[in-house]
């Protein structure tokens, strides 16, 4: 299953990924976007440890979100499901 998750060392605060897809990105007060999972953001520092699922509906819009980031912080990982 596909995975996403932002660096917020490189975010740059632009809020691209928040146009592209609302249900995945959230731009917060400290400007910085993150990653929703189960409605909530996935907490500072983020990286890999605060991956969200990318439902089949949101793939395009995630990998356009990615393409488009100007920080190059959206970091995209097929992940096995557990057994």
């Amino acid at each position: 299953m596909l995975h996403v998750w932002i660096d917020q060392d490189l975010c740059t605060g632009d809020g691209l990924c928040t146009d592209h897809c609302p249900e995945l990105f959230v731009l917060l007060e400290d400007g910085i976007s993150y990653v929703v999972a189960e409605g909530r953001p996935q907490n500072h520092p983020g990286g890999s440890e605060s991956m969200a699922p990318v439902s089949g509906e949101m793939i395009d819009a995630c990998v356009a979100a990615a393409e488009d980031c100007p920080g190059e912080c959206i970091f995209l990982e097929d992940v096995d499901d557990p057994p």
